[in-house]
């Protein structure tokens, strides 16, 4: 499992969705383009799994929910598959951490590139990734 503590003034959504897009954009070198499911969101007060058929959408009030838990110092994991490659994420405060099952490499190749972009100070997103993720709420 690697971590970095992400110390800028991003409100809670871009950072959720950063840290989500560099996942996503690492695991495309060994995945290709499969599909971006949250299989498990896991909070102190409940756990969100999508129903059977459907993917689970990060709505607004799961964001809020999510953003919730985060400022009150509790932890938020997220569970995601892309393809054959399975990610543990995890959030405290400002602490994300990733684990990944398969490839160990891509670990390391997450965090670096949320330093990297820490450093330039303006992190980029995809425009379309939200949308990719079933975010439902323009940012």
């Amino acid at each position: 499992m690697k971590s970095t503590k992400i110390d800028n003034d991003l409100d809670f959504k871009r950072k959720l969705l950063w840290c989500l897009f560099w996942a996503n954009r690492k695991a495309i070198r060994t995945e290709g383009c499969a599909p971006f499911l949250v299989e498990k969101i896991v909070t102190s007060e409940a756990t969100y799994a999508p129903e059977i058929g459907n993917i689970l959408k990060l709505s607004n009030d799961l964001l809020q929910k999510i953003e919730n838990e985060m400022e009150g110092g509790r932890v938020v994991e997220i569970k995601i598959t892309i393809g054959d490659e399975k990610f543990d994420l995890s959030f405290q405060k400002n602490v994300f951490s990733v684990s990944t099952r398969r490839n160990k490499e891509i670990e390391e190749e997450i965090i670096e590139s949320l330093n990297d972009d820490m450093k330039k100070g303006k992190p980029k997103i995809c425009p379309s990734f939200p949308q990719r993720v079933g975010v439902d709420i323009p940012l």
